[in-house]
């Protein structure tokens, strides 16, 4: 009998592997009254799909372009959701549910906001330096490079000015300054004294040095979007340094990216985007599940130093399920 509900909603939502992470974490947790599915819903049905839900309800995921449409309904509880109001994760509270709006039959929950994605990202991050031995030093001497300037740039913002090697960001885009809000994170959370620009994506020769002299690289353009780049990557003089850096691209299909390839080819070491839906997905468990039930931590440091067995087991089986469906 299923007593906890939780779901990921967007449109569309037919190639969503959240349910195949978040049930295989219940099973782990020996949680097995709770269950967790996938809803195709937009901006226009959100509101009465909130409405319809009954106290069975624990959670929800949301992706695009839910994550800002949500916010009217919620409290932003976490840092990143309270500075970028981009929010991919809903908790319910029934406990502080009211029953006094008729347009909410079974009561209106108390829900709070929490953004995961940037935790994901850097939680990423941090695994693949441990895999491959690498350690930075918080000194904010190492640069990012960040292709794309939407809102999952953002959040790639916001992760890298959480991880404390990073002193500047060069941002590529189509369309260079149509986000500010980039500028802003990286200007209040990164206090070198410039610790931001951007160029345009077209830009071959700044595209190459800025991806030279990254640390970290992480694309967010989706799908096929970012292939010219590889073709950037690939049409490079034969005489130009080898990438050292680690490439992030938050596409996972194709495994590996026509741009993983391209990078791996030039040197570096690359990971999928299937490693920050990991990451972002393990800590919407322990919120959902109420295992964090407290405003959490906004970046990885005490999870990662306060490493329970119960967060390895957890983390083993989402992993181990998401590579079986992949």
């Amino acid at each position: 009998m299923v007593n906890h509900r939780c779901a990921v909603l967007g449109k569309p939502i037919a190639h969503s592997l959240s349910p195949v992470l978040h049930n295989a974490a219940y099973r782990s947790l020996g949680l097995n009254d709770w269950f967790y599915d996938k809803h195709e819903v937009g901006e226009e049905e959100l509101d009465s799909f909130l409405k319809g839900l009954d106290p069975s309800w624990a959670g929800l995921s949301l992706t695009m372009p839910l994550k800002k449409t949500i916010q009217p309904y919620g409290v932003p509880s976490n840092l990143w959701a309270k500075e970028l109001r981009i929010a991919n994760t809903a908790v319910f509270d029934w406990e502080q549910a009211t029953y006094d709006n008729p347009a909410w039959p079974h009561g209106k929950p108390c829900i709070r906001l929490y953004n995961t994605d940037v935790v994901g990202i850097q939680l990423a991050f941090d695994n693949a330096n441990r895999e491959l031995g690498a350690h930075h030093g918080p000194d904010r001497k190492h640069n990012a490079l960040i292709i794309g300037n939407g809102n999952t740039a953002t959040s790639a913002a916001a992760a890298c000015a959480m991880m404390q090697e990073i002193g500047h960001v060069t941002v590529a885009a189509r369309h260079p300054g149509k986000n500010p809000g980039l500028g802003d994170v990286l200007g209040r959370f990164i206090t070198t004294h410039h610790p931001y620009d951007e160029i345009p994506l077209s830009d071959a020769e700044a595209l190459l040095a800025a991806a030279g002299d990254a640390t970290y690289v992480i694309n967010t353009i989706p799908g096929h979007a970012a292939d010219a780049v590889a073709d950037t990557l690939a049409a490079a003089p034969a005489g130009i340094a080898p990438f050292t850096g680690l490439l992030l691209d938050v596409v996972y299909d194709p495994r590996p990216t026509k741009l993983m390839a391209a990078w791996r080819s030039r040197g570096g070491r690359a990971i999928g985007g299937e490693e920050m839906l990991l990451y972002q997905a393990l800590v919407q468990v322990l919120l959902m599940t109420g295992i964090w039930d407290d405003d959490p931590p906004s970046d990885a440091d005490r999870r990662l130093q306060d490493t329970t067995t119960e967060d390895d087991h957890l983390e083993i089986a989402m992993r181990r399920a998401l590579e079986e469906a992949l």
